[in-house]
């Protein structure tokens, strides 16, 4: 067995045994030349099933406010710092938040989401927003999640109380690279509001977009900055270059260095959901199956923020043609 190989078989061995990899055997995984791609691939697909079973974590999310963000992340269509031409609106109606609960449900959604455009919640925003959790959980029934921004303590206590099962503030991209992508906030800043969710007890989904220009070295700090939040869900975007934004000339990531991230990701948690994300259904040939066989094992289904996506039907019949379950 080639020496790479080992190193790959070690790694898996160690984790299959509930024992930590080192900070060092993921760079080293990361590094995997190419011709070893499928080992390390077929690693972090074992891991997943020993460790997840063949169930994929399917959400679904709803924009309750597009548009009108302070924030200058450059690769984001709603940021009020470029001109995308999206269509826009103001804090969605609760019976129209409500109906889109109702609907992911019935379709088989193990999650839903609120996510909101924004730099944080107003106080009167965030009001409603907990008005409609209420109504949520008092009417449908479904696991909850929030995505809302900046927190303060007790927000995110209040949240807690409401019972929002987890709290997803992404990082975006590795610390190094942070400072090219935003310059209205920091990644501590982001940091932060992970620390301030986990305090109030919300369990965490923290992760990015890979494909934003960064380094092969910068997305290999990404993964470790991911990996020592701990979080409960990992959640990978794939750059979709949107027109009007600073990154709409961007080149997507060869399929192989997308591979690593998900694989890698998979052997530093191997008890987390690692999900994928937005632009799965565009960067990607086959929308997702060989990264559910290569350490991901969760989607977000039926939509993205400002962009289309897949049926969930779709979703389940490309889940089952890979074996794997809703």
């Amino acid at each position: 067995m080639n020496s790479q190989q080992q190193i790959i078989e070690n790694c898996k061995n160690q984790v299959l045994k509930n024992e930590k990899i080192t900070e060092l055997d993921a760079k080293i995984l990361f590094s995997t030349e190419d011709r070893f791609l499928k080992h390390l691939s077929d690693a972090a697909n074992e891991i997943t099933r020993f460790f997840q079973g063949k169930k994929i974590d399917v959400e679904q999310l709803t924009n309750i406010k597009k548009n009108y963000c302070s924030e200058d992340c450059s690769f984001c269509s709603q940021s009020a710092f470029f001109n995308t031409k999206i269509d826009d609106y103001k804090l969605q109606p609760a019976e129209e938040i409500i109906k889109q609960a109702i609907t992911a449900k019935n379709n088989g959604a193990d999650s839903f989401c609120l996510v909101a455009a924004w730099r944080e919640p107003s106080d009167n925003d965030f009001e409603m927003i907990c008005n409609i959790i209420k109504q949520i959980n008092s009417k449908i029934g479904i696991n909850l999640e929030c995505s809302l921004g900046f927190l303060t303590n007790e927000q995110a206590k209040q949240l807690k109380l409401l019972n929002v099962k987890r709290y997803n503030h992404n990082l975006e991209t590795s610390r190094t690279k942070f400072p090219e992508i935003c310059t209205t906030h920091t990644f501590d800043d982001r940091v932060k509001t992970l620390q301030i969710a986990r305090q109030a007890g919300l369990e965490l989904c923290t992760g990015g977009i890979i494909g934003l220009g960064e380094t092969v070295k910068q997305r290999e700090e990404f993964v470790l900055e991911i990996a020592e939040l701990n979080p409960e869900e990992v959640t990978i975007n794939l750059l979709v270059p949107f027109p009007g934004t600073p990154l709409e000339l961007q080149i997507p990531l060869e399929l192989e260095e997308i591979l690593r991230v998900f694989a890698v990701l998979r052997f530093l948690l191997p008890k987390s959901i690692i999900k994928i994300s937005g632009g799965r259904e565009v960067n990607l040939n086959d929308d997702g199956k060989e990264l559910l066989l290569s350490g991901a094992n969760g989607i977000i289904s039926a939509g993205y923020l400002t962009l289309g996506g897949n049926s969930m039907n779709k979703d389940a019949k490309m889940i089952k043609e890979i074996d794997l379950e809703t």
